[in-house]
């Protein structure tokens, strides 16, 4: 089993940027990913950004590209997660999940293990 972290929450006004960190500890698996997911107020959880631990291939939802970049740190097992020019609909509770091997990016369900998440409050 992977235990995963995220940090790097917090309240941050409209255009500004905030970083979130995720770390995987426990058996990570170099075939696998990481993904960013995130759940507004009232509303569904949604893919975020998703990234592969062996050659760093990325992937992006709409709503956020061009303005959120996914990163990894292989020797810290760590997943990060650039968020420039937030918009008040950004705000959510942000959530990170490893992946022990392949399965379409977007999908939750191919994803084994989640963190806790990390609230993000954008202000207009």
């Amino acid at each position: 089993q992977v235990q995963v972290v995220e940090s790097g929450g917090g309240l941050v006004q409209a255009g500004e940027s905030l970083r979130l960190s995720c770390v995987a500890s426990g058996r990570t698996f170099s075939n696998g990913r990481m993904g960013w997911f995130r759940r507004p107020p009232g509303k569904e959880r949604d893919f975020v950004a998703s990234i592969w631990w062996s050659d760093g291939s990325s992937y992006y939802a709409d709503s956020v590209k061009g303005r959120f970049t996914i990163s990894k740190d292989n020797a810290k097992n760590t997943v990060y997660l650039q968020m420039n020019n937030v918009k008040p609909e950004d705000t959510a509770v942000y959530y990170c999940a490893a992946a022990r091997g392949g399965g379409l990016s977007r999908q939750e369900s191919t994803y084994d293990d989640w963190g806790q998440g990390t609230q993000v409050t954008v202000s207009s």
